[in-house]
């Protein structure tokens, strides 16, 4: 009997670690996204020079990194399993939607087309499902345990990086709706630099959540 409990726990650990990693490498690949595309166009250029968006390194030497790293994290996000069905259908939304913005590249002159749209849809989908992960799947607990003091302070990691998300897709929605002011801040590439917060703010939280900061063991 203990043997087949010592098996039980050494299989139960294993699957927590995979759990731990796999949260870890979506949140690392969110984080490394647009810093690879920025340094790799850079070192191919020969010249410090941003793009207007994250999207536009589609249309650079860089498009096989941006459409294979997103690829990797929608794949990272469908096989995410939460405590509830509703949490499994946010990630297999989310993988959906990341995987829309991979392959339904927006125009390279800022025209609407359809595919262009789409891309749009797509990348403002993707954010609201992960601002969702973060605001309210993340902090949840399982069963009716009490929150650990780690628990909590991760739950502060998880609002901070939601509201981060859904402020920067706020703010990238008020350069489209004002062009004017889209015109006088083109100069620092505000969209790039508003997705990049996002996806910072995404990889942080799934690399918190992944326990790579204040891990329950530490309590113990």
């Amino acid at each position: 009997m203990k043997a087949k409990n010592t098996n039980n726990n050494i299989e139960e650990k294993s699957l927590v670690i995979s759990y731990l990693t796999l949260r870890r490498a979506v949140g690392i690949l969110g984080i490394a996204l647009p810093i690879i595309l920025a340094l790799g166009y850079m070192l191919m250029e020969g010249d410090i020079i941003f793009r207007r968006s994250i999207s536009q390194y589609y249309y650079t030497r860089m498009a096989n990194a941006m459409v294979g790293i997103l690829s990797a994290v929608g794949l990272f996000l469908f096989s995410y399993r939460g405590y509830t069905k509703w949490d499994n259908r946010a990630g297999d939304l989310a993988c959906l939607f990341a995987l829309g913005v991979a392959f339904f590249p927006c125009s390279e002159d800022g025209s609407n087309t359809l595919i262009s749209n789409l891309h749009h849809i797509s990348a403002a989908l993707l954010f609201l499902t992960l601002s969702y992960f973060s605001l309210v799947l993340f902090p949840k607990t399982e069963g009716d345990e009490s929150p650990k003091r780690a628990k909590k302070k991760r739950n502060k990691v998880y609002v901070v990086c939601g509201i981060t998300m859904l402020v920067s897709i706020a703010f990238i929605g008020a350069l489209a709706v004002f062009p004017k002011l889209a015109t006088i801040l083109e100069p620092i590439n505000p969209v790039f630099w508003l997705e990049s917060i996002a996806l910072w703010a995404f990889g942080t939280s799934w690399i918190t959540k992944g326990q790579m900061i204040w891990r329950d063991v530490e309590e113990e």
